[in-house]
């Protein structure tokens, strides 16, 4: 009997947050001056904390960190639950057994998954940023989440230090802030461990950050803050980071050209440590390539892809042939859930739609509901000499996605700041349309800090989120709920039996194919338990005697009454080596 997935919840975070914005713009025109004291007190505190610019980027990324460390008890570690989660945590586990790659396992075929290679080698399909960055919160603090939580505080940090070179001090703490309240504590990026959403916005904000400063005061350091965010974004989203890299590149050399304030002696002096950050950087991720994929020029994505996937990424590519899947779920991942996008972009009215279902995900995920309104004013923001250039940079961005296939917001993380920086600039618009944009852009920022209150304790709200959310990437916001939990608890079951174990893993036809259980670590054999596939009984028998010291388990996801048992081929293999 296959698991009835949970109803959704008839009240959400998302309703409370647009009541909440109606009724504030609803207050600011009818009583326009109400509280008109209090914030213009709290302005003035708050723009002698952004006059102290360094202060001020310790302060938003210290606040980050110690609010979520804070609210633990009530949001704890997230558990991994998407395909993703556990490639990436593959990626980090291999770096932690210091190989950028692991052999290819003798059974294989058994432990094939999605966006995990396993031929030419066993391996996270993914770039390696987020993986680094995973490997390193496991080695300092005990667990890789807490790589994930630091980012997300530099994240904050960074985009405020961008926000500076753009936009007046204190309109850059409230943008470092709102960054905070909506997606540093809360949100998907990190609160799952796949997104490398972050680490994107950090390099994102060095390049942009690094650029109006060289402007005013062309020093080496900034060209060299500008390589570094280029080699976090090569490492991590390479597509996204060339579409910002590319305009930052054509407004330094514009700039240079124009002014001539440095000649070529000068220039070449200032930026060889940069150039010097640039190759090697390069030249590590083509190292990484190599030992994980065969070749320097060839980029993660690009074999697993060849292997399993039929849709392509961007509009104009046709269909890849079907190849050979030897599990049915990876199947109807391969040739259902993904193709259904790829098919809906290929007529002139689903393209255009959902083009504008990406676009209407990327902006809600920043914005949410609160803060919408300010973007009324967009129009005169736009006219602004002051962010023109990222107003151009985000209409490169908006061309490269609509050629793109696929889009969940993360992809666009490495222009979060320019994002912020433009819809600030409206903000700011609004805010001098006294009194009623005055008195609604400070609603809109105490509706933010007043449901980053609320976030932790949406159950207590009677509004959970889904066990699995069908809107996962489109939300604003995650709460505290672990989502797919049935995995972790067949585990610990596992883990609490004597010696190593071996789960064969069958599913009901109907299974989700995202709801996967198959994933291993870096060194499988060496492993406690071993998660496999089942196939046919010659194929799980083979498996079996390969493992002749382990407990076998059939486990069944879909079943409720006997998710998990002892394998009854178990009984009738006997340990005869493979020869």
């Amino acid at each position: 009997m296959a698991a009835q997935p949970p109803s959704p919840p008839t009240f959400s975070i998302m309703g409370i947050e647009a009541g909440l914005t109606v009724l504030a713009v609803a207050a600011s025109f009818a009583w326009p001056r109400f509280a008109g004291k209090l914030f213009a007190r709290l302005r003035r505190h708050f723009a002698a904390l952004a006059r102290k610019r360094s202060l001020a980027l310790l302060v938003v990324g210290l606040a980050t960190l110690l609010i979520r460390l804070a609210v633990l008890p009530v949001h704890p570690i997230p558990m991994p639950f998407a395909p993703d989660d556990f490639s990436n945590l593959l990626a980090a586990d291999t770096f932690l057994h210091g190989r950028l790659a692991n052999p290819t396992p003798a059974m294989w075929v058994h432990f094939e998954t999605i966006h995990v290679d396993m031929l030419p080698t066993y391996a996270s399909m993914y770039f390696p940023a987020q993986g680094l960055l995973m490997a390193a919160g496991k080695l300092l603090f005990g667990h890789p989440w807490f790589g994930i939580l630091i980012s997300g505080a530099f994240m904050c940090s960074a985009v405020t230090w961008m926000l500076q070179g753009w936009l007046p001090p204190a309109w850059a703490v409230l943008g470092g802030l709102l960054l905070m309240m909506r997606i540093a504590l809360f949100s998907y990026w990190t609160s799952t461990y796949h997104t490398a959403g972050p680490i994107c916005a950090i390099g994102g904000a060095l390049v942009l950050g690094a650029l109006p400063r060289f402007k005013r005061s062309p020093h080496a350091r900034y060209l060299l803050a500008m390589a570094a965010g280029a080699v976090i974004l090569a490492i991590s989203r390479p597509y996204e980071g060339l579409l910002l890299c590319l305009p930052v590149l054509v407004a330094l050399a514009h700039w240079l050209i124009r002014t001539r304030r440095l000649s070529m002696r000068t220039l070449l002096l200032r930026a060889s440590p940069a150039l010097v950050v640039l190759i090697a950087g390069l030249a590590w991720l083509g190292y990484y390539d190599y030992k994980a994929f065969g070749s320097p020029l060839t980029l993660p994505y690009t074999v697993n892809r060849a292997t399993y996937a039929m849709a392509t990424y961007y509009v104009w590519q046709d269909p890849r042939p079907e190849p050979h899947y030897r599990h049915a779920e990876m199947r109807r991942f391969y040739t259902v859930d993904e193709l259904e996008d790829y098919n809906r972009n290929h007529s002139i009215s689903g393209f255009f739609f959902m083009t504008t279902v990406k676009a209407v995900r990327a902006v809600y995920f920043f914005t949410g509901v609160a803060l919408i309104p300010p973007l009324f004013l967009l129009p005169w923001a736009l006219r602004d000499r002051r962010i023109r250039f990222l107003v151009i940079s985000l209409c490169v961005l908006a061309v490269g996605m609509a050629i793109e296939i696929f889009l969940i917001p993360h992809y666009v993380a490495p222009f979060t700041a320019a994002f912020y920086a433009v819809g600030l600039q409206a903000m700011r618009h609004l805010y001098h349309c006294k009194p009623a944009g005055r008195a609604i852009a400070h609603s809109v920022v105490a509706i933010c800090v007043l449901l980053a209150l609320l976030r932790p304790f949406n159950r207590q709200l009677g509004c959970p989120i889904p066990e699995k959310p069908v809107s996962t990437w489109i939300v604003s916001w995650f709460g505290p709920d672990h989502f797919v939990t049935d995995r972790s608890f067949v585990e610990r079951q596992l883990q609490q039996q004597p010696g190593p174990q071996l789960a064969i893993v069958r599913y009901a036809p109907d299974h989700d194919p995202l709801d996967e259980w198959v994933y291993n670590q870096a060194d499988i054999n060496a492993s406690e338990i071993i998660w496999a596939r089942a196939m046919d009984p010659a194929s799980d028998a083979e498996l079996i005697r390969y493992y002749p010291n382990r407990t076998v388990w059939l486990v069944q996801p879909d079943s409720i009454q006997n998710r998990l048992l002892p394998y009854p081929l178990a009984q009738q293999v006997t340990a005869v080596p493979l020869r």
